[in-house]
């Protein structure tokens, strides 16, 4: 054998036969189990059986090959410490310098829908991740790849400096450190959800995530960011959304757009969703998406220059074209007529995102605190007024009801304490984030201005004061629903009553923080 050895053992074999004939080239013997070695040898590279070394041949349908002492102690042998030496010479354990592995393709078998646990279970790599772990501890002797992206550099390195420096080898052990914790954090995850009785909340909570993009900077210019994606990529989410056009997305961009999107995903009826600083600041629906986003527009025109706008249909060229006539910083629907996108396409900085409309949602929210995280189911229940109770002596309208429902599919995602002022299918007046639910109904209120008189008032909580009546009644507000539950129920309901104003309880609670 050659001075060095590199032992190839992948299941993605992107760029391998160029990384083994370029190792051959510099000097390196390679050896390698079934698989790859096929793939080597039909393509005229010079390649060893890992059976060679052992002396044993791979048994149990493949299952165990490398999970030998001559491999791993050729992996784990410190070459500078006389017994480890020693100890290589007296079994015939060849130094295995260089550890190319990568794993069983899991992820990639369990998307498939309905795949047997049997079948996700043969494709848990035992003997890879062992190697690779090894390599990786021993990274003073042993340089270990685990990503195809590597082995240009990996080459260039070893022609221009005759070997990979220690500095690279830390470098890739901790790639392949963290290659195995996400293989592992993707296995463990997904055998958890099959386990009969399990909790939504595991004892030992792991998230396999991979970075997208490092971003410009956080919410400041001084904070630095980037974004990550889970690994089953949900096809309706924001992470699944394709960026068609426009500079990169920053770090509010897309904070601003999943509120955006998630909200839009609310209706089933057109609905044009306008958001700035995470909350709406205007929301319709309309007879199509033309009508919808206008609306939405005349909602609150100064506040959505600059904003985020998501919509639940296809982007036509009227609907283009008035969108072009504002400044907008992103767009995301689920597609764009052709011609559409070029009007769009126009403003070199607007950002277009398709996403594909999808039922499915995330179940849960996770919110960072110090030294610890928050997990939480979300509220996916749809609002549809289905067990609401009329409260006052006036009845609702049916339009007031249409106006309740929409206002409370609003409220959702509305940062608390929240206020949303509804008329004709269309926000008039947003109060979002306020310390005291009056201070948000005056904001509403303030904001709606003549277009206050006949709307709906939607509260993300109960009143705990009739003092929030009082200001809706002098406002022109025409009815209210809200969650009910206060001990003070009876003093708003006796308001209601004494100004003639219909108010409908929902007994769900929506606070956002």
């Amino acid at each position: 054998m050659n001075k060095k050895l590199a032992l190839l053992s992948v299941s993605d074999k992107t760029g391998i036969v160029d990384f083994a004939r370029g190792l051959v080239e510099t000097g390196y013997t390679v050896v390698s189990t079934g698989g790859t070695k096929d793939v080597l040898d039909r393509a005229g590279v010079p390649v060893s059986s890992i059976t060679e070394i052992t002396g044993f041949p791979e048994i149990m349908d493949g299952r165990v090959k490398t999970l030998h002492p001559k491999i791993h102690g050729g992996i784990l042998a410190k070459r500078d410490q006389p017994s480890h030496r020693e100890e290589m010479l007296k079994h015939a354990i060849p130094p295995i310098d260089l550890v190319a592995v990568n794993l069983y393709p899991f992820a990639r078998t369990v998307e498939k829908p309905g795949v047997p646990l049997e079948e996700a279970i043969e494709n848990i790599d035992i003997g890879g991740p062992a190697m690779i772990r090894a390599a990786a501890k021993n990274y003073r002797h042993v340089a270990v790849v685990v990503n195809p992206g590597r082995y240009g550099e990996l080459l260039a390195e070893i022609r221009e400096k005759g070997g990979i420096s220690e500095k690279t080898r830390f470098r890739l052990a901790v790639e392949a450190f963290s290659h195995t914790a996400e293989y592992d954090a993707i296995i463990s995850s997904w055998l958890y959800g099959r386990l009969e009785g399990a909790s939504l909340f595991p004892e030992t909570l792991v998230l396999p995530l991979k970075k997208v993009q490092d971003l410009r900077y956080g919410e400041n210019p001084e904070q630095k960011a980037s974004f990550y994606r889970a690994q089953r990529i949900l096809p309706g989410s924001v992470a699944a959304a394709r960026q068609l056009h426009g500079r990169e997305l920053s770090f509010n961009n897309l904070n601003d757009l999943n509120a955006a999107w998630e909200l839009a995903r609310e209706f089933t009826e057109p609905v044009a969703v306008a958001v700035k600083h995470t909350n709406p600041c205007g929301v319709a629906v309309g007879k199509d998406i033309y009508h919808a986003f206008c609306r939405a527009y005349e909602a609150d025109p100064v506040s959505i220059f600059g904003g985020i706008v998501a919509v639940n249909r296809q982007i036509d060229v009227p609907t283009a074209e008035r969108m072009s006539e504002i400044f907008l910083e992103v767009i995301i629907a689920p597609s764009y007529d052709e011609e559409a996108k070029k009007i769009l396409m126009k403003k070199k900085d607007l950002r277009l995102l398709e996403a594909p409309l999808s039922a499915e949602r995330d179940g849960l929210d996770l919110k960072k605190v110090s030294g610890g995280l928050l997990l939480q189911t979300l509220n996916l229940a749809p609002v549809s007024g289905e067990g609401w109770k009329n409260v006052t002596k006036r009845q609702p309208t049916q339009e007031e009801l249409a106006d309740m429902v929409f206002g409370m599919k609003v409220v959702k995602h509305v940062k608390s304490n929240a206020i949303v002022l509804v008329k004709d299918g269309r926000t008039v007046g947003i109060g979002a984030g306020q310390m005291n639910r009056v201070g948000a109904a005056e904001i509403a209120l303030k904001q709606a201005g003549e277009k206050a008189a006949g709307s709906v008032l939607a509260s993300d909580a109960f009143f705990p004061f009739r003092d929030t009546v009082d200001a809706a009644a002098k406002g022109g507000v025409a009815a209210i629903v809200q969650p009910g539950g206060s001990v003070r129920d009876q003093d708003s309901i006796a308001a209601c009553n004494e100004y003639g104003l219909a108010m409908v309880f929902t007994g769900i609670r929506y606070f956002k923080h």
